[in-house]
């Protein structure tokens, strides 16, 4: 499946049915008093979010949305039936804007999660409404007013509790198949990761967690450059972001220190925010060294890093299992943490 994460639509309200002008004729009663009823209200449109759904892609085909109208009012003082409600499924992780004011109308997360994007017409009012004692058969009625219509922009950010960052070829999609059950492609080529891959990591029958993999990150890509600046948004909602560092890559220690650094420059020029979320470093391809401990104590050093660091094997599975379980430790503690912060 195609993975599309922004698309624009467009929904119309039913409009309100017209009041309708009637006068009760019956045997007997030939000049019976005005018994037109209003009309129907026209049907609102809903975006409702739903786990079945994890791209915005069938909207780029079907994006027109419309509830139908109120109908008219009828005689005997019935009123015209309203219009249907329209609900859109959209994926969990859907933010609704208005394409004219880029305001936020809606940030469905959860499943059910529903938005009123348009509110359908008013309806009519039938000439019943009118009757007084000045005026005993009304020939007015009034119209249904127009339902809303809205050209919307809608933006998909992946629900993931753990990003994963890194230059193309550190091994995220393999890091990713290692400990959960997601097979994103892998192959010795930059930009392997067309677009992102989540992947379930379930620690035992209670627990588990959700990682999101992204396209590489490359020097110059808040300008533009490569392909992963581009889907980064999807890491916001990450409690720990995890930089993989391909330890294999160069001999030299200052070689590795420099792009860690370059990856640091481009998500503080992305989002001040995302560059403040907890990171680990994660140094990947221990299987292909000798000194792994050393040289990972070097580049430590030369970062000042203080926040925790591990080593592994993608490939052998060495320290990964280990690597998941303080991994849902750390969750669970941020989790109790915004408990107590919500009590307080």
């Amino acid at each position: 499946m195609k993975f599309t994460d922004e698309a624009k639509i467009t929904v119309k309200a039913g409009n309100g049915g017209d009041g309708s002008v009637s006068f009760r004729r019956e045997k007997y009663i030939p000049r019976g008093g005005p018994d037109g009823g209003d009309g129907g209200d026209g049907g609102d449109v809903f975006l409702r979010a739903t786990s079945g759904l994890n791209t915005l892609i069938d909207f780029r085909v079907s994006n027109r949305f419309s509830a139908t109208h109120g109908e008219v009012g009828r005689s005997k003082n019935r009123n015209g039936p309203a219009g249907e409600n329209l609900v859109v499924e959209v994926p969990c992780g859907t933010k609704i804007y208005n394409e004219e004011t880029n305001e936020l109308i809606g940030d469905l997360v959860e499943e059910d999660d529903i938005c009123l994007v348009a509110k359908g017409g008013k309806a009519g009012k039938g000439n019943t409404r009118f009757k007084s004692s000045r005026n005993r058969a009304p020939r007015q009625s009034s119209p249904g007013t127009l339902g809303e219509y809205r050209t919307l922009y809608l933006e998909l950010s992946l629900l993931a509790d753990v990003g994963l960052l890194g230059y193309p070829n550190a091994g995220k999609s393999t890091f990713i198949r290692s400990i959960s059950a997601a097979k994103p492609k892998v192959a010795d080529y930059p930009f392997t990761t067309l677009h992102p891959n989540l992947g379930m990591v379930r620690i035992d029958y209670e627990k588990s967690f959700v990682v999101a993999d992204i396209p590489g990150i490359i020097e110059g890509a808040s300008d533009g450059i490569g392909l992963g600046i581009a889907f980064l948004k999807h890491l916001r909602r990450t409690r720990i972001l995890l930089h993989i560092v391909d330890l294999a890559e160069f001999t030299e220690e200052e070689k590795i220190i420099e792009n860690i650094r370059s990856i640091e420059a481009e998500l503080l020029a992305f989002d001040k925010k995302l560059f403040n979320k907890e990171r680990w470093l994660i140094f990947n391809k221990l299987d292909l060294l000798q000194n792994e401990e050393s040289k990972i104590k070097k580049i430590i050093s030369g970062l000042d890093w203080v926040e925790p660091f591990y080593g592994i094997s993608a490939v052998t599975k060495e320290g990964t299992e280990m690597l998941s379980q303080n991994i849902m430790r750390r969750l669970d503690q941020l989790s109790e943490e915004d408990e107590t912060d919500k009590n307080h």
